[in-house]
């Protein structure tokens, strides 16, 4: 299932790996993906039987993941999150009178902060070759939506009135959508492999 440490993410396929070439590509690669991790969060699709709609936001961040590696992957949320700091209207529910620092530290904040850890787990799975199978990939997109979970719910617990209360605000309505997610998501990128053509370890 895993291969041996050193093999090549998807991103490291895709044009130079030397000098001024590997740069530019990964300059090219962090704007790509703070760009549609911006689009991505303003996407909502209603899901029955979820009462809240979904976001394609966490998408964003398994497929970044998973193409880029835990380094350039982490960059790039890093400079989304900084973009979103700044005050630009980059996350779900942002808006001109809503964002920045304000929004972050709102009830959203710990699931923010849960992407780094997201693309770091996940980065590193694909880079021991996870990223070549659907079940591999798929496992290791769990274990990286747990840790969007985990900081997100433990953050959000001082806004509710309880913990019940806490998971049915951050987890219960979002976990038909994030399955949807995580299953489209671990199809594609072994499929995106398969386009590459074989892997080079």
């Amino acid at each position: 299932m895993a291969a041996a440490t050193g093999n090549h993410v998807l991103i490291d396929r895709i044009g130079g790996n030397e000098g001024a070439a590997l740069w530019a590509k990964r300059a090219a690669a962090v704007a790509l993906g703070v760009a549609a991790m911006a689009v991505l969060a303003k996407v909502k699709v209603p899901i029955w039987p979820s009462p809240v709609p979904v976001t394609m936001q966490t998408f964003g961040v398994l497929l970044i993941g998973a193409g880029y590696g835990a380094r350039l992957g982490l960059v790039t949320m890093a400079v989304y999150l900084a973009i979103g700091a700044a005050g630009y209207d980059v996350f779900t529910s942002s808006s001109a009178g809503n964002a920045g620092i304000a929004y972050m530290t709102g009830g959203t904040g710990g699931y923010l902060a849960g992407y780094l850890l997201a693309v770091l787990a996940l980065g590193a799975a694909a880079r021991r070759g996870w990223d070549r199978s659907v079940w591999a990939i798929g496992g290791g997109m769990l274990a990286a939506s747990a840790l969007i979970y985990l900081p997100g719910v433990l953050w959000l617990r001082p806004f509710a009135e309880s913990w019940s209360q806490t998971l049915a605000w951050g987890v219960t309505p979002f976990l038909v959508g994030d399955a949807m997610k995580l299953a489209l998501a671990a199809l594609l990128v072994p499929a995106a492999w398969k386009a590459l053509g074989p892997a080079r370890g």
